[in-house]
């Protein structure tokens, strides 16, 4: 059968409204700007392969050129990052919200269908392999020693904007994001699927 088209989006947030009370970063600024705004900054930053980006592409290159993104999180000792744990902020997305959350390989979804997320390091790198998926950035988007825009490259479908990066580094970098695995296991007709998405919950989904 053949594999569909790996999914993900990083999420970005529009500005912040006034009744949050929370000041706006960088990459809200950003968030809030037309593809061809981003695109024009991107060539005053001199970021390669900009005019072929998606708009939370630009933003996340963007943001990492200017030096905006934020440190990395300190490790606390409940912090569950990479044993499965879902992380939460002000901005976790209605999709985390619903779905079911995976802290093993052992664990099943409930139903054909079923939305799934999880940190687990096994998990995400059992769940690639398994659709042949190897760890990637997107070529153009790093800053300096760190990697640019995560994803995963399926067979047939990375072109040449992906650039392969081993597991080490991209769990490091994903663990350092704060981000979630968003996935599924199968369709609801029970067919595989290859959907996934990278959610940061400190982002309002946009």
């Amino acid at each position: 059968m053949a594999k569909q088209r790996g999914q993900t989006k990083d999420n970005h947030s529009p500005t912040r409204t006034k009744e949050n009370h929370t000041p706006a970063t960088a990459e809200d600024d950003l968030a809030g700007m037309s593809v061809a705004e981003l695109r024009e900054k991107a060539k005053q930053l001199e970021i390669s392969g900009s005019h072929s980006m998606r708009k939370d592409d630009l933003v996340q290159a963007i943001g990492e050129a200017m030096g905006g993104r934020t440190a990395p999180r300190p490790r606390r000792e409940d912090d569950s990052a990479g044993r499965g744990g879902v992380r939460s902020g002000k901005s976790s997305s209605k999709s985390l919200k619903y779905a079911q959350e995976v802290t093993s390989t052992g664990e099943e979804p409930e139903r054909p269908g079923r939305s799934l997320v999880t940190t687990n390091h096994d998990v995400i790198r059992r769940w690639a392999e398994e659709r042949d998926a190897v760890p990637a950035t997107v070529g153009g988007t790093e800053h300096g020693d760190h990697l640019g825009v995560l994803r995963l490259d399926f067979p047939g479908y990375g072109g040449d904007r992906l650039r392969r990066v081993d597991w080490d580094q991209w769990f490091a970098t994903f663990d350092e994001r704060g981000l979630n695995f968003i996935y599924q296991e199968e369709r609801s007709d029970g067919t595989p699927s290859n959907f996934f998405r990278l959610e940061n919950p400190n982002r309002e989904d946009a």
